[in-house]
Formats: C-alpha cells, structure tokens, sequence
C-alpha cells in the first residue's frame, strides 16, 4: 500500500496508533500512551524555545529502505523544507529525527530507525526513554548533547514526578 493511499483512506483517520509501513507496504501499528504524548509535546516546546529557525515536526513521515518510518518529533533547516515542501512522505530525513520510546518499542528497533534515518540525511537522532532521559546521536556514534540544537535538556521532566 502506498503513503499517500494510507493517509488518504477514511478508515485510518482517528486511529489511536502511530502508523508505519514495513518495506513490503504493510502497515505497522503502535499503540500511543498518555506519557509518550506528553514527552513529544515537552520535546517540541523545548525545540521551540531553543531555535528561531527551521521548522519542528510532529510525527514526520520519512520513506526509507525499509518502508515509511514516522519520527515523533523532527527539526528540519529551511533548506530541507525548501527541498522538501508539499511532499508526504519526505524522501530524505530532516536533520534532526527524534523516537519517543513506547511499551512496545526495542533497543533493536531503534538502532535500525537510527540507521534508516541516518541513510536519508539525518544528522542526529535522539531518542527519549520512558524515564524522560535523551541520547543523542550522530552517524559515528553517540553524542554528550545535540550539535544542531545547542543547550537541549538531556533530560524531560513529567508533570508530578519527582525530577
């Protein structure tokens, strides 16, 4: 099935659940919970606050080798959304793609959405654990911080959690 049939079709319209394809176009779904909304809102109000540039995507549709992934969260420079505007899904990864981990979610998983991402175009993944604690990476391995978006919290703090 192909993306745009996908997003076109009724019956998707207000799923519960994150929506990705695999490499032979069938359709992958992950239940979405309470803490992982809030954890990719939290990410996005600190991208707002940190970058006067760019543009900050919401579960941003990305077609790799290995069917559509859909980070939760990416920043993308104004030279990618010049290149990539009006496109769905986006044929190359914006600079920064970031993977909220889920219940369902493996370490297996997002080392290969980290590869697939890297392979068109990122230049940093992160990925938030269910405790709110970022990792950084880059093509060669990981990273203390962000090199794109400067003074990014390593860790989100939950409402009503001790920090």
């Amino acid at each position: 099935m192909r993306w745009s049939d996908i997003c076109q079709d009724p019956l998707f319209k207000n799923l519960s659940y994150k929506i990705q394809t695999d490499r032979w176009g069938n359709i992958v779904m992950t239940p979405a919970t309470n803490e992982h909304g809030i954890y990719q809102a939290k990410v996005v109000a600190s991208m707002s606050r940190l970058m006067d540039t760019g543009t900050i995507i919401s579960e941003c549709a990305v077609q790799t080798s290995e069917g559509v992934k859909v980070a939760d969260v990416a920043w993308a420079s104004d030279e990618f959304m010049s290149r990539n505007i009006g496109k769905n899904p986006f044929d190359e990864a914006p600079e920064v793609c970031v993977e909220i981990l889920s219940p369902s979610n493996s370490e297996t998983e997002m080392d290969e959405k980290k590869e697939l991402y890297f392979a068109r175009g990122a230049r940093e993944f992160w990925i938030c654990d269910k405790e709110g604690n970022m990792k950084f990476f880059k093509n060669t391995g990981m990273l203390s911080g962000s090199e794109i978006i400067k003074d990014f919290p390593s860790r989100i703090a939950l409402p009503g959690r001790l920090n």
